[in-house]
């Protein structure tokens, strides 16, 4: 999903869709566990675009969202307060559920 480029109003997009979403992953004391991969992944393939919520790691959650993207293959779209929102565009295109403006 790397080789997606999103334009600027497509993020916009993106975010307005993402404004009534709840998280879906949280990370807390924990830190990024396996559970934690296995959830986003899951969580992404269902919905394309999901919310994640820092309980803590507030000082580090920049650097964590970044290894979120990058292992997960998605893009991040924003960071508002703690909350992270990333999208990964379903390669079936039967079974995507979110339409970016062209």
């Amino acid at each position: 999903m790397n080789n997606l480029v999103l334009t600027s109003a497509q993020r916009q997009h993106l975010r307005r869709l993402a404004h009534h979403l709840k998280p879906v992953v949280h990370v807390g004391k924990q830190g990024l566990t396996n559970n934690i991969y296995a959830t986003l992944d899951r969580e992404l393939s269902a919905h394309e675009l999901i919310k994640i919520k820092f309980v803590d790691f507030q000082d580090q959650k920049k650097t964590m969202v970044d290894e979120l993207v990058q292992e997960s293959q998605s893009e991040l779209i924003g960071i508002i307060g703690n909350i992270a929102i990333l999208y990964r565009q379903h390669t079936d295109i039967g079974q995507r559920q979110v339409e970016l403006p062209v």
